[in-house]
C-alpha cells in the first residue's frame, strides 16, 4: 500500500505548480525536486512552500531549509511528519 502522505504531497506538487503533463505517480520519491529531477526553480519552490504551510500548518524558516526539505519527496514527507500537527497528517500505512 502506498504511503498516503507521499501520494498527497505528489498531488499537491502537481496541482500547485500546474504540472498538467505529469501524473503524481510519475514523481520518484528520492529524486531531487529543485535543479535536476523535476527542475523546479526558486519561484516554484516558494509557491510550493506557501501551499505546504497552508495545508499542513508548518513553517519553513529559511531558503536553506527550503532547499533541504525540497531535496526529494521523501525528505519533504519526513519534514512534514516531524513538524505538522497530527490532525493535518494522513494516517500511516
Amino acid at each position: 500500500m502506498a504511503d498516503a502522505l507521499l501520494v498527497r504531497l505528489k498531488q499537491l506538487i502537481v496541482d500547485t505548480l500546474k504540472l498538467d503533463d505529469l501524473r503524481p505517480e510519475q514523481i520518484p520519491d528520492d529524486e531531487p525536486l529543485i535543479g535536476s529531477g523535476l527542475n523546479l526553480d526558486s519561484i516554484d519552490a516558494l509557491e510550493l512552500v506557501v501551499q505546504l504551510e497552508k495545508e499542513f500548518g508548518i513553517k519553513v524558516r529559511s531558503s536553506e531549509e527550503t532547499r533541504a526539505i525540497l531535496s526529494s519527496v521523501a525528505h519533504l514527507a519526513a519534514y512534514v511528519r516531524a513538524h505538522a500537527p497530527a490532525d493535518k497528517l494522513p494516517p500511516l500505512p
